[in-house]
């Protein structure tokens, strides 16, 4: 179940009625899988290929009458008890869904299956007519779109046949060539630079910002239709100085396909997500920017930005 089957892409979530990451209404479809392990990544359950479960305790009944999911897991990975609820052993578990399937209070979720282009389609096209009177459309999200970008250029070349507009949400962390393959089926691409030190981007995301860097670069020479807008989470303690922010708004005003530089605030609303994936998370304790602070960044990376500009 965890090899993503031909001309099928895996996603975990689509988001339909969005107002946010593009123009207008937006369907926003959320890849499965990421390059990268951001300390305060959102989405953890976006980060992993592989189909994951979700168990959230506090939604459980915890009734010793009930352990319908203990009975339907044929691998006896899930072990109950009344106090706790169901607790999965990860390492048994091959994310069949069958306790999904059992469980009357939905305590229990799959993360991650496989769609083909016309269930993507199927599904967004229910709100075609919004597009067309916002000026909306799709956004590939993630995760990493282009970690699949043979379902990603699919995906967008579907929606050009339908008149449906397209933007990209990108870490820039992949290979060169899947980036040049489905830009010019773009109305925008949203570009992560989280971090200008090399060394600061690799501690807190797992890999340095080279790649990142080098494909933004080629992107904004290549680029002649969509607009790019660089992204950065502003994370206390991380990327907050305005020298970093000072760095990458020069760095933005520099490019000649930028258009845009946007200021992203740090939010702990994934935080449980961690806790009902097993997962430890890095960030706890770790309060947002106060607003006068972000909007202190907000108008050092305006004033760079816009100096000298004729973008």
């Amino acid at each position: 179940m965890n090899k993503i089957q031909p001309n099928q892409g895996r996603i975990f979530n689509i988001e339909r009625f969005a107002v946010h990451d593009g123009p207008g209404i937006r369907a926003l479809v959320f890849f499965k899988g990421c390059p990268l392990r951001c300390d305060w990544c959102s989405n953890p359950e976006s980060q992993r290929a592989a189909p994951e479960i979700m168990i959230n305790g506090e939604r459980c009944i915890k009734t010793a009458e009930c352990r319908r999911c203990v009975e339907a897991c044929r691998l006896g990975a899930i072990s109950f008890t009344e106090k706790d609820g169901p607790e999965l052993d990860r390492s048994r578990c091959d994310s069949c869904g069958d306790c999904v399937q059992a469980c009357p209070a939905r305590a229990i979720e799959l993360f991650g299956r496989d769609w083909s282009v016309a269930e993507v389609l199927d599904t967004i096209l229910q709100d075609g007519a919004f597009f067309s009177r916002s000026g909306g459309g799709i956004t590939l999200s993630g995760g990493e779109p282009l970690l699949q970008p043979d379902f990603a250029e699919a995906l967008l070349d579907a929606c050009r046949q339908q008149g449906i507009g397209a933007a990209l949400e990108t870490c820039g962390q992949v290979p060169w060539a899947s980036l040049e393959r489905v830009a010019d089926s773009l109305q925008t691409i949203y570009y992560d630079v989280k971090a200008m030190d090399p060394e600061v981007h690799r501690l807190h995301t797992g890999v340095d910002n080279h790649l990142i860097l080098e494909n933004l670069r080629r992107l904004s020479a290549f680029c002649r239709k969509p607009k790019i807008i660089i992204r950065t989470p502003v994370i206390p303690g991380v990327n907050d100085s305005e020298e970093n922010i000072g760095l990458t708004a020069t760095l933005a005003r520099e490019l000649p396909g930028v258009k845009d530089y946007e200021l992203l605030a740090y939010h702990r609303f994934g935080e449980g997500k961690y806790r009902n994936l097993g997962l430890a998370y890095s960030m706890k304790g770790v309060e947002k920017l106060s607003p006068d602070r972000l909007a202190a960044l907000k108008d050092v990376a305006s004033d760079i930005f816009s100096k000298d500009s004729d973008k």
